[in-house]
């Protein structure tokens, strides 16, 4: 077989400077020593997210919502630092002498660690049940509630206990989130360890995109922590736990194509520096457009009233960029370093045939093409059927409900409710100057839906007071309009400056984000993925045709999941976040699938026409893809492993999600419709077309990409 030469087209065309710089044979050795130093200095540095989290209510709510304002007020009120915890002891019959006896000697045990007095322990009507109230710190309930529990557990044979109370679901929250960045990192590493071995049948190969994402995860971690440190940003428990599987999801994304286009590269030169020159060329801006379109989308969250939903956003656009600057820097350095042995057994040597067009997605393409309408449209009718899943769609989890195994404070609440009846267990709370407090109590009780209005307490520093309001017991809905009617009528009160918050109106008020942020934020987010793609692809019908597929594929997702949900795993709603944070995640992850393939179909088209370039382009990133595709799957699957049923939601949406961009748009409805649109496709553009004979090939080999998009 004779040796392949360039012909006319000269390197520079085919290795942008950049490229040349990343994969030079001296500036390698500099850019792998950046790395490590940059590696020593993060390390330390990334240890440190825990210590940045802020899980507090703030945290959780709309930032100019009055409920955040009333919480705010609270600091200002006489045990507004105690958090208490609720120990409910209970026994089938009834309790015992030596029971009461021992949760007397509780109580005087806790007093250790309670903040204030132990108030006496109050026996149920019923005579089953005990409840003994610890009041604790709220800045420190981890080591008091671990206490409790040891206190709790020696109680004598058949008598229940649990350690519920605000202090008891705080922890039971803490408790899901504590160590998940490891966790998921370390799940996320040995799922992408496993399917690598599967996917390149190579005992070392896998190595490498392992050794970058993981890196990016530590570089990214290190950057939100300064700027968390620096109060520039806002990290809770959720955003730290997504932005692990975030980077490692898209690390080995983007080196999955970039490995798919060096190897191909090096069936083409015999030097390895010069292909991963022209690999990094040519794979280079579909990578960069697709961590830009992710990035983007997710900073387009500054926009939300959520704040948990605000938070998210440079967090994981800061995870993203990481991920990016390792595959497209870190990565190649490493390959040409260790050259070809590296994809042991089988090497890939200059002059070797490429025989892409010989695999499933080639077949595929040939066989769909024979019918492009037919196969589109009929993708587009599944996608649709899978969008009538939303109907019946649940939002907003009760505390309850967000765990997917019962927690300790979830058994005790209820065990509280079957004992201790209340008429409502959070009532509203209404913050207004003391000398409005008849004015403002008259107002609240003039409201239809208030059935009881609580004596004034009066701030420390004589102030504020705060009068709490029973609510009538009724749905969101109603609870909602009750909570705004009584907004209406004490801010109407002369002179009170009165707020109205807890837990009543906290929910309402996050409802009422939730809602601004799925009207507002997907729009934004699709104007920015168009904007990329437009750009990327110099065209206006494929970027428009692109982005409503990635719709459907969204809205077929979001149908199918809640089906799941609701049919097999039995969960009564969805977070109110899942829509919007799912959104954004899946159609800036989804797209990337889009972009990948629409930019080598471009780059085809322009050297074999179009029906060609669209069916090549198909069958050369078929393979890529599709792995890419299950390894981000089953990468954001891992967030299953968080009990908390909002995280397991997400994960399930992502993973879906991705597997039918994968499976249906990707290799189906989005080729298909090229071929039936025709080069219109590519309006107002046209892609450089030089035939295949026009470029130089050497026997048994494929034709160079002469011609294609510089």
């Amino acid at each position: 077989m004779s040796r392949y030469t360039p012909g006319p087209v000269s390197e520079s065309a085919h290795a942008g400077r950049l490229a040349r710089l990343i994969a030079g044979r001296r500036t390698k050795w500099m850019l792998l020593a950046a790395w490590v130093v940059m590696l020593a200095v993060a390390f330390p540095i990334s240890g440190r997210l825990m210590d940045v989290q802020e899980n507090d209510e703030e945290q959780w709510l709309p930032g100019d919502a009055e409920s955040t304002a009333a919480a705010e007020l609270a600091d200002r009120f006489e045990g507004s630092g105690i958090m208490p915890a609720s120990v409910v002891y209970h026994r089938d019959g009834g309790v015992t002498d030596r029971d009461r006896a021992v949760v007397e000697q509780a109580r005087t045990n806790l007093q250790d660690v309670a903040v204030a007095p132990v108030p006496p322990v109050e026996a149920a009507k019923g005579g089953e049940a005990l409840l003994l109230v610890v009041p604790l710190e709220e800045e420190d309930i981890e080591d008091p509630i671990g206490k409790i529990e040891n206190v709790a557990e020696r109680a004598p044979p058949g008598l229940q206990t649990h350690v519920a109370g605000p202090a008891g679901m705080a922890y039971a929250m803490f408790s899901a989130f504590d160590g998940a960045d490891v966790t998921l990192f370390m799940a996320a590493a040995a799922v992408v360890t496993i399917l690598l071995l599967l996917i390149y049948r190579s005992l070392v190969l896998w190595i490498l995109p392992v050794i970058s994402a993981g890196i990016a995860v530590v570089a990214a971690q290190a950057v939100v922590v300064l700027l968390a440190e620096n109060e520039w940003i806002t990290v809770n428990g959720q955003s730290a736990g997504i932005l692990p599987v975030l980077v490692f999801a898209a690390g080995t994304d983007y080196a999955l194509l970039l490995l798919a286009r060096y190897r191909e590269e090096l069936h083409r030169h015999e030097d390895r520096h010069r292909a991963m020159a022209v690999a990094l060329h040519r794979s280079g801006p579909a990578i960069v457009a697709s961590s830009a379109t992710v990035a983007l989308g997710m900073l387009c969250l500054l926009v939300a009233d959520l704040a948990s939903n605000k938070g998210l956003g440079p967090v994981a656009a800061a995870g993203v960029l990481g991920a990016l600057l390792s595959i497209t820097t870190l990565l190649p350095v490493l390959l040409v370093v260790l050259g070809r042995w590296i994809f042991w057994p089988v090497r890939p040597h200059a002059g070797t045939p490429i025989r892409e067009d010989r695999q499933l997605w080639g077949w595929i393409g040939r066989k769909a093409a024979r019918r492009p309408r037919l196969v589109w449209v009929a993708t587009a009718l599944v996608l649709g059927a899978g969008v009538l899943g939303l109907t019946g769609l649940k939002t907003g989890l009760d505390f309850e409900d967000q765990f997917t195994s019962e927690p300790d404070a979830v058994a005790g609440e209820r065990m509280i409710a079957d004992n201790f009846p209340t008429d409502q267990a959070f009532p509203a709370e209404i913050t207004a100057n003391r000398e409005s407090v008849s004015a403002v109590r008259e107002a609240a009780g003039g409201v239809d839906g208030v059935t009881d209005v609580l004596p004034a307490e009066t701030s420390t520093d004589g102030v504020l007071v705060k009068v709490a309001v029973m609510l009538e017991p009724a749905g969101p809905d109603r609870t909602g309009e009750i909570v705004e009617e009584l907004r209406a009528a004490v801010h109407d009160v002369p002179g009170a400056d009165a707020v109205v918050g807890g837990t009543p109106a906290a929910e309402h008020d996050v409802a009422v984000a939730s809602a601004h942020d799925r009207a507002w934020i997907p729009p934004l987010v699709l104007g920015v993925i168009l904007l990329v793609l437009i750009i990327l692809l110099r065209a206006l019908v494929a970027p428009v045709l692109l982005v409503a597929t990635v719709v459907l594929s969204f809205a077929a997702a979001a149908g199918v999941s809640w089906l799941l949900f609701d049919q097999v795993l039995g969960f009564e709603a969805v977070d109110q976040s899942w829509l919007i944070l799912g959104f954004v995640l899946l159609v800036a992850l989804g797209v990337d699938y889009n972009i990948f393939l629409a930019h080598r179909v471009r780059e085809e088209v322009g050297r074999l026409g179009h029906r060609a370039g669209v069916l090549r382009g198909l069958a050369v990133t078929g393979g890529v893809i599709t792995s890419a595709g299950v390894v981000l799957a089953a990468t954001f699957g891992v967030l299953a492993l968080i009990p908390l049923v909002s995280m397991t939601e997400m994960g399930v949406l992502v993973a879906l999600g991705v597997l039918i961009d994968t499976f249906l748009v990707r290799s189906l409805l989005v080729p298909m419709l090229a071929l039936d649109v025709g080069p219109r496709f590519w309006w107002p553009g046209r892609p450089d077309r030089r035939t295949a004979k026009d470029a130089p090939e050497s026997p048994g080999r494929e034709p160079e990409l002469v011609g294609a998009p510089r």
